[in-house]
Protein backbone atom coordinates (compact mmCIF):
# COMPACT_ATOMS: atom_id res chain seq x y z
CA UNK A 1 0.00 0.00 0.00
CA UNK A 2 2.99 2.29 0.41
CA UNK A 3 1.87 3.46 3.86
CA UNK A 4 4.20 4.33 6.72
CA UNK A 5 3.45 2.51 9.97
CA UNK A 6 4.62 1.99 13.54
CA UNK A 7 3.99 -0.95 15.87
CA UNK A 8 3.46 -0.09 19.54
CA UNK A 9 3.43 -2.94 22.06
CA UNK A 10 0.70 -3.07 24.73
CA UNK A 11 2.83 -5.59 26.67
CA UNK A 12 -0.13 -7.55 28.03
CA UNK A 13 -1.30 -5.08 30.68
CA UNK A 14 -4.00 -2.39 30.90
CA UNK A 15 -1.59 0.49 31.75
CA UNK A 16 0.80 -0.47 28.95
CA UNK A 17 -2.05 -0.65 26.43
CA UNK A 18 -3.22 2.79 27.55
CA UNK A 19 0.31 4.10 27.16
CA UNK A 20 0.68 2.61 23.68
CA UNK A 21 -2.60 4.16 22.52
CA UNK A 22 -1.64 7.54 23.97
CA UNK A 23 1.68 7.35 22.12
CA UNK A 24 -0.15 6.42 18.93
CA UNK A 25 -2.42 9.46 19.15
CA UNK A 26 0.60 11.71 19.76
CA UNK A 27 2.09 10.52 16.47
CA UNK A 28 -0.98 11.99 14.69
CA UNK A 29 -1.55 9.04 12.34
CA UNK A 30 -4.31 8.75 9.76
CA UNK A 31 -5.43 5.48 11.33
CA UNK A 32 -4.94 3.10 14.27
CA UNK A 33 -5.44 -0.66 14.27
CA UNK A 34 -6.19 -2.11 17.71
CA UNK A 35 -4.50 -5.51 17.83
CA UNK A 36 -6.25 -7.52 20.59
CA UNK A 37 -6.79 -4.34 22.60
CA UNK A 38 -10.22 -4.47 24.24
CA UNK A 39 -12.01 -1.37 22.94
CA UNK A 40 -14.32 -1.07 25.96
CA UNK A 41 -11.32 -1.16 28.28
CA UNK A 42 -9.67 1.71 26.38
CA UNK A 43 -12.82 3.60 25.36
CA UNK A 44 -11.82 7.02 26.81
CA UNK A 45 -8.53 7.02 24.89
CA UNK A 46 -10.19 5.76 21.73
CA UNK A 47 -12.58 8.71 22.03
CA UNK A 48 -9.53 11.00 22.04
CA UNK A 49 -8.31 9.38 18.82
CA UNK A 50 -11.69 9.83 17.14
CA UNK A 51 -11.83 13.46 18.30
CA UNK A 52 -8.47 13.94 16.56
CA UNK A 53 -10.01 12.60 13.30
CA UNK A 54 -8.03 9.35 13.49
CA UNK A 55 -9.75 6.32 11.93
CA UNK A 56 -9.80 3.36 14.33
CA UNK A 57 -10.25 -0.30 13.33
CA UNK A 58 -10.23 -3.18 15.81
CA UNK A 59 -8.92 -6.72 15.54
CA UNK A 60 -10.17 -8.97 18.38
CA UNK A 61 -11.17 -5.75 20.14
CA UNK A 62 -14.75 -6.69 21.03
CA UNK A 63 -17.02 -9.66 21.61
CA UNK A 64 -18.33 -9.87 18.03
CA UNK A 65 -17.56 -8.81 14.45
CA UNK A 66 -18.66 -5.36 13.30
CA UNK A 67 -19.68 -2.45 15.51
CA UNK A 68 -18.70 -2.55 19.19
CA UNK A 69 -21.47 -1.64 21.62
CA UNK A 70 -20.51 1.31 23.79
CA UNK A 71 -17.50 2.25 21.65
CA UNK A 72 -18.94 3.90 18.53
CA UNK A 73 -15.56 5.33 17.57
CA UNK A 74 -14.29 1.95 16.35
CA UNK A 75 -15.31 1.65 12.69
CA UNK A 76 -15.47 -2.14 12.80
CA UNK A 77 -14.09 -5.07 14.76
CA UNK A 78 -12.45 -7.80 12.68
CA UNK A 79 -12.69 -11.33 14.01
CA UNK A 80 -14.11 -14.70 13.18
CA UNK A 81 -17.46 -14.90 14.99
CA UNK A 82 -16.28 -15.89 18.50
CA UNK A 83 -19.56 -17.57 19.35
CA UNK A 84 -19.27 -19.83 16.31
CA UNK A 85 -15.60 -20.49 17.12
CA UNK A 86 -16.51 -21.44 20.69
CA UNK A 87 -19.42 -23.58 19.53
CA UNK A 88 -17.14 -25.48 17.15
CA UNK A 89 -14.62 -26.13 19.93
CA UNK A 90 -17.25 -27.16 22.46
CA UNK A 91 -19.13 -29.46 20.11
CA UNK A 92 -15.90 -31.07 18.95
CA UNK A 93 -15.23 -32.10 22.56
CA UNK A 94 -18.77 -33.48 22.80
CA UNK A 95 -18.51 -35.48 19.58
CA UNK A 96 -14.91 -36.65 20.11
CA UNK A 97 -15.82 -37.94 23.58
CA UNK A 98 -18.90 -39.76 22.42
CA UNK A 99 -20.99 -37.48 24.63
CA UNK A 100 -18.95 -38.04 27.81
CA UNK A 101 -16.56 -35.08 28.00
CA UNK A 102 -15.48 -33.67 31.38
CA UNK A 103 -14.18 -30.26 30.38
CA UNK A 104 -11.87 -27.67 31.91
CA UNK A 105 -12.37 -24.17 30.44
CA UNK A 106 -9.49 -21.69 30.39
CA UNK A 107 -10.22 -18.01 29.84
CA UNK A 108 -9.11 -14.43 30.55
CA UNK A 109 -12.09 -12.35 31.66
CA UNK A 110 -10.32 -9.04 31.08
CA UNK A 111 -11.19 -9.51 27.38
CA UNK A 112 -14.85 -9.30 26.40
CA UNK A 113 -14.19 -11.59 23.44
CA UNK A 114 -12.71 -14.25 25.75
CA UNK A 115 -15.71 -14.11 28.08
CA UNK A 116 -18.12 -14.42 25.16
CA UNK A 117 -16.21 -17.46 23.89
CA UNK A 118 -16.15 -19.14 27.27
CA UNK A 119 -19.87 -18.70 27.81
CA UNK A 120 -20.57 -20.23 24.39
CA UNK A 121 -18.16 -23.11 25.05
CA UNK A 122 -19.92 -23.82 28.33
CA UNK A 123 -23.33 -23.78 26.64
CA UNK A 124 -22.15 -26.22 23.97
CA UNK A 125 -20.74 -28.64 26.54
CA UNK A 126 -23.61 -28.49 29.03
CA UNK A 127 -26.07 -29.01 26.19
CA UNK A 128 -24.80 -32.59 26.18
CA UNK A 129 -26.52 -34.68 28.86
CA UNK A 130 -23.47 -36.88 29.48
CA UNK A 131 -20.92 -34.04 29.54
CA UNK A 132 -20.00 -31.52 32.22
CA UNK A 133 -17.78 -28.53 32.85
CA UNK A 134 -15.43 -29.33 35.72
CA UNK A 135 -14.26 -25.75 36.23
CA UNK A 136 -13.79 -22.37 34.55
CA UNK A 137 -10.24 -21.18 35.18
CA UNK A 138 -9.77 -17.43 34.73
CA UNK A 139 -6.06 -16.96 34.06
CA UNK A 140 -4.53 -13.81 32.49
CA UNK A 141 -3.05 -14.47 29.08
CA UNK A 142 -0.32 -11.95 29.81
CA UNK A 143 0.92 -14.00 32.79
CA UNK A 144 0.53 -17.57 31.54
CA UNK A 145 4.27 -18.26 31.68
CA UNK A 146 4.16 -17.73 35.44
CA UNK A 147 0.76 -19.23 36.26
CA UNK A 148 -0.18 -22.00 33.87
CA UNK A 149 2.38 -24.56 34.98
CA UNK A 150 1.37 -24.48 38.63
CA UNK A 151 -2.33 -24.30 37.73
CA UNK A 152 -2.07 -27.39 35.51
CA UNK A 153 -0.31 -29.35 38.25
CA UNK A 154 -2.96 -28.27 40.77
CA UNK A 155 -5.83 -29.27 38.49
CA UNK A 156 -4.25 -32.65 37.80
CA UNK A 157 -3.95 -33.23 41.53
CA UNK A 158 -7.58 -32.22 42.13
CA UNK A 159 -9.32 -33.92 39.20
CA UNK A 160 -6.92 -36.63 38.02
CA UNK A 161 -8.32 -38.81 35.23
CA UNK A 162 -11.75 -37.19 35.61
CA UNK A 163 -10.31 -34.28 33.61
CA UNK A 164 -10.66 -35.53 30.04
CA UNK A 165 -10.88 -32.35 27.91
CA UNK A 166 -9.63 -28.77 27.96
CA UNK A 167 -10.95 -25.86 25.93
CA UNK A 168 -8.97 -22.60 26.04
CA UNK A 169 -9.68 -19.27 24.39
CA UNK A 170 -6.14 -19.19 23.03
CA UNK A 171 -3.47 -21.72 22.00
CA UNK A 172 -0.97 -20.01 24.30
CA UNK A 173 -2.46 -21.75 27.34
CA UNK A 174 -1.21 -25.07 26.00
CA UNK A 175 2.32 -23.77 25.45
CA UNK A 176 2.56 -23.75 29.22
CA UNK A 177 0.30 -26.69 30.16
CA UNK A 178 2.11 -29.26 28.00
CA UNK A 179 5.38 -29.29 30.04
CA UNK A 180 3.68 -29.97 33.42
CA UNK A 181 1.51 -32.65 31.80
CA UNK A 182 4.64 -34.32 30.50
CA UNK A 183 6.41 -33.90 33.85
CA UNK A 184 3.44 -35.54 35.58
CA UNK A 185 3.83 -38.57 33.35
CA UNK A 186 0.68 -37.96 31.32
CA UNK A 187 1.15 -40.04 28.18
CA UNK A 188 0.23 -37.96 25.09
CA UNK A 189 -0.64 -41.20 23.30
CA UNK A 190 -3.30 -41.91 25.94
CA UNK A 191 -4.94 -38.70 24.85
CA UNK A 192 -6.20 -37.25 28.15
CA UNK A 193 -6.75 -34.48 28.81
CA UNK A 194 -7.52 -33.87 25.14
CA UNK A 195 -6.91 -30.17 24.58
CA UNK A 196 -8.79 -27.92 22.15
CA UNK A 197 -8.23 -24.24 21.45
CA UNK A 198 -11.01 -21.84 20.49
CA UNK A 199 -8.72 -19.30 18.91
CA UNK A 200 -5.64 -18.18 17.00
CA UNK A 201 -3.89 -21.23 15.51
CA UNK A 202 -0.28 -20.65 16.55
CA UNK A 203 2.76 -22.41 15.09
CA UNK A 204 3.31 -24.51 18.27
CA UNK A 205 -0.40 -25.45 18.24
CA UNK A 206 -0.20 -26.77 14.68
CA UNK A 207 2.90 -28.74 15.64
CA UNK A 208 1.27 -30.22 18.75
CA UNK A 209 -1.75 -31.33 16.72
CA UNK A 210 0.45 -32.80 14.00
CA UNK A 211 2.56 -34.68 16.56
CA UNK A 212 -0.52 -35.65 18.62
CA UNK A 213 1.06 -34.26 21.77
CA UNK A 214 -1.16 -32.48 24.29
CA UNK A 215 -3.47 -30.79 21.76
CA UNK A 216 -6.02 -32.30 19.38
CA UNK A 217 -7.60 -29.27 17.69
CA UNK A 218 -7.58 -25.52 17.18
CA UNK A 219 -10.20 -23.26 15.64
CA UNK A 220 -7.60 -21.14 13.90
CA UNK A 221 -7.92 -17.50 12.92
CA UNK A 222 -6.91 -16.58 9.34
CA UNK A 223 -4.30 -14.14 10.61
CA UNK A 224 -2.94 -13.03 7.24
CA UNK A 225 -6.42 -12.58 5.80
CA UNK A 226 -7.44 -10.54 8.86
CA UNK A 227 -4.34 -8.39 8.45
CA UNK A 228 -5.30 -7.61 4.87
CA UNK A 229 -8.86 -6.94 5.96
CA UNK A 230 -7.63 -4.47 8.60
CA UNK A 231 -5.90 -2.49 5.85
CA UNK A 232 -8.97 -2.71 3.62
CA UNK A 233 -11.28 -1.42 6.36
CA UNK A 234 -8.95 1.51 7.03
CA UNK A 235 -8.73 2.23 3.32
CA UNK A 236 -12.53 2.24 3.07
CA UNK A 237 -12.71 4.65 6.01
CA UNK A 238 -10.14 6.99 4.42
CA UNK A 239 -12.30 7.00 1.26
CA UNK A 240 -15.47 7.75 3.22
CA UNK A 241 -16.95 4.34 2.53
CA UNK A 242 -18.75 2.04 5.02
CA UNK A 243 -17.01 -1.08 6.39
CA UNK A 244 -17.18 -4.28 4.36
CA UNK A 245 -19.06 -6.36 7.01
CA UNK A 246 -17.05 -9.42 5.85
CA UNK A 247 -16.66 -12.17 8.47
CA UNK A 248 -14.32 -15.09 7.72
CA UNK A 249 -15.89 -18.55 8.22
CA UNK A 250 -14.90 -20.83 11.10
CA UNK A 251 -12.28 -23.51 10.41
CA UNK A 252 -11.45 -26.35 12.83
CA UNK A 253 -8.03 -27.97 12.40
CA UNK A 254 -7.45 -31.53 13.62
CA UNK A 255 -4.83 -34.14 12.79
CA UNK A 256 -7.09 -35.21 9.90
CA UNK A 257 -6.83 -31.89 8.02
CA UNK A 258 -3.73 -30.29 9.55
CA UNK A 259 -1.88 -30.10 6.22
CA UNK A 260 -4.63 -28.27 4.31
CA UNK A 261 -5.52 -24.55 3.98
CA UNK A 262 -2.04 -23.40 5.01
CA UNK A 263 -1.69 -25.91 7.84
CA UNK A 264 1.39 -27.43 6.21
CA UNK A 265 3.04 -24.05 6.86
CA UNK A 266 1.62 -23.96 10.42
CA UNK A 267 -0.91 -21.23 9.71
CA UNK A 268 -4.52 -20.94 8.59
CA UNK A 269 -4.31 -19.15 5.26
CA UNK A 270 -7.34 -19.82 3.05
CA UNK A 271 -6.53 -20.60 -0.56
CA UNK A 272 -9.35 -18.43 -1.86
CA UNK A 273 -7.30 -15.78 -3.64
CA UNK A 274 -8.15 -13.02 -1.15
CA UNK A 275 -4.88 -11.13 -1.69
CA UNK A 276 -5.54 -10.76 -5.41
CA UNK A 277 -9.08 -9.59 -4.69
CA UNK A 278 -7.90 -6.96 -2.21
CA UNK A 279 -5.23 -5.75 -4.68
CA UNK A 280 -7.98 -5.27 -7.26
CA UNK A 281 -10.05 -3.25 -4.79
CA UNK A 282 -7.05 -1.08 -3.89
CA UNK A 283 -5.80 -0.69 -7.45
CA UNK A 284 -2.32 -1.97 -6.66
CA UNK A 285 -0.21 -4.79 -8.09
Amino acid sequence: MGWDFRILDGQGSVPARSSALTQAIALKPAGIILGTIDAAEQAPIIEQAVAAAIKVVGWHSGPAPGKINGVPGVITNITTDPLEVAKAAGLYAVVDSGGKANVMLFTDSIYAIATAKTNAEKAAVTGCAGCKVLSVEDTPIGDLSNRMGQLTTSLLSKYGKEWTYSIAVNDLYYDFSAPPLQAAGVDPAAGYPRQISAGDGSVPAFQRIRDKRYQIATVAEPLHLHGWQCIDELNRAFAGQPPSTYVAPVHLFTSANIDKDGGAQNIFDPGNGYKDEYRKIWGVK
